[in-house]
């Protein structure tokens, strides 16, 4: 029984997480109209997604990424249901409890937004999320040269440069997208540092930041 009430407290978080992240990303797509940086093709092409090593898409409610995040958290959301049901009204749960937990915890993850960086008049965009500037500590830049723990892992990557956003008030820290050329990085940085979000350069082989210029 008790085993049955911590599983119905999960699937009660883990449906407002799916809802709220498909509210947020839906609230991005509108709000990505309006973006002063990424707008061309090019411009696009040069932000790197982490893990698929892909170049940024658009941002809209249209696109094949949003759909999926759509509809994955409809069927999602079923399959959770159908098993909160089998949980409360069998013994089904017994000695599975973890796995199961696990499961559903990957199939929470399983809808996530590939990320994306857009820079707004009143914030940014980042990985599918609407962050004010305020809500940004700083961010750091570095580039992707030999002995990069990211260096040989795409070769978009290799040489390119690493934008790292801390955030504040949040417990995912930090997270980064990669830009391919020095111009794009600055271009970037101009328009944060306008806004009065702080960049900051790791200096090679350093353990030391310094002001971005």
């Amino acid at each position: 029984m008790f085993a049955n009430f911590i599983f119905t407290i999960i699937f009660i978080i883990g449906i407002y997480y799916l809802l709220r992240n498909l509210l947020l990303l839906s609230s991005a797509a509108t709000a990505s109209k309006d973006a002063l940086y990424p707008k061309t093709e090019e411009e696009f092409a040069g932000i790197i997604i982490p893990n698929e090593w892909k170049p940024m898409e658009p941002l809209t409610k249209r696109a094949k990424s949003y759909r999926l995040v759509k509809w994955g958290t409809v069927v999602i959301l079923c399959v959770l249901t159908v098993l909160l049901v089998l949980v409360v009204t069998t013994d089904w749960l017994g000695e599975s409890f973890f796995t199961l937990a696990y499961i559903f915890f990957i199939l929470i993850d399983s809808v996530r937004h590939s990320g994306n960086l857009f820079i707004l008049p009143k914030g940014i965009i980042l990985n599918g999320k609407l962050v004010s500037y305020h809500q940004i500590k700083d961010c750091e830049t570095e580039q992707i040269i030999r002995w990069h723990p990211l260096y040989g892992l795409d070769d978009k990557v290799n040489n390119a440069y690493k934008l790292t956003f801390r955030l504040k008030r949040t417990l995912f820290q930090p997270q980064f997208i990669v830009v391919q050329t020095a111009a794009q990085l600055d271009q970037i940085i101009t328009l944060l540092n306008q806004r009065g979000v702080r960049c900051y350069k790791q200096l090679p082989e350093q353990k030391e930041r310094a002001p971005y210029v």
